[in-house]
């Protein structure tokens, strides 16, 4: 069974240095204060974002830092299958919670070492106005302070939602993924203005696929 998981099954594997390399990238991003919460986003579905997400929290993991990973693609979310995983509650579930209680309930030990995972929940009518409350603007700020690093894998830009918007001014930084050959510019160009519309910071832009392979993935950083 293949496994998306390159970092922890293949540490020595070219990818895996890429992915390093982007944590490193990331950390050295911002001068005047230290990222806690990075938002990883995309222009249209496909092009990598939860694998990105994924792995670099594995990245963040492996340096020692206490890592959360909160699928936030509440409407089409993978986190659980790429960690073998159910999906039976999540965030969607937890935000009609008492959140203070009872956040813990909802966050998922991993097989690796300082990695923990919070899967997107059930698909609820209401997605935008979710992520938009008070409770997960409340949310945000209870997880940044119990860990050192929260990366949150959101929904497409240009797919005609604001879900990622929404979450991007509650982040330290955004970083947009786009898969090579296949995302039209002008997405990307869309995806950066509405971005830049909201005050997001972007931090930058991760080429995915790079080497092309459906199931072959190559990733590139730029600032």
């Amino acid at each position: 069974m293949y496994s998306e998981l390159v970092l922890n099954d293949e540490p020595k594997a070219v990818l895996s240095e890429t992915i390093r390399t982007l944590r490193t990238n990331l950390q050295f991003a911002s001068v005047d204060k230290e990222l806690h919460t990075i938002l990883i986003t995309s222009s249209m579905p496909g092009e990598g974002k939860s694998f990105i997400a994924a792995n670099l929290a594995v990245a963040f993991a492996q340096s020692g830092s206490k890592v959360l990973l909160v699928d936030c693609d509440i409407r089409k979310g993978r986190q659980h299958y790429i960690f073998g995983s159910h999906n039976k509650k999540g965030l969607s579930n937890l935000l009609l919670e008492d959140i203070k209680t009872k956040y813990n309930e909802y966050i998922n030990e991993t097989k690796i070492k300082n990695l923990s995972v919070m899967f997107r929940g059930m698909t609820p009518p209401n997605p935008s106005e979710l992520l938009g409350s008070d409770k997960n603007k409340e949310l945000v700020s209870i997880l940044k302070a119990n860990y050192d690093i929260v990366i949150y894998d959101s929904a497409p830009i240009n797919a005609g939602l604001t879900d990622s918007l929404i979450m991007s001014r509650l982040v330290d930084g955004v970083v947009i993924v786009s898969a090579c050959k296949s995302t039209p510019k002008n997405l990307l160009m869309n995806t950066k203005k509405s971005l830049q519309n909201v005050n997001a910071n972007i931090l930058g832009v991760v080429l995915n696929r790079a080497n092309g392979g459906a199931k072959k993935y190559y990733g590139h950083y730029y600032g």
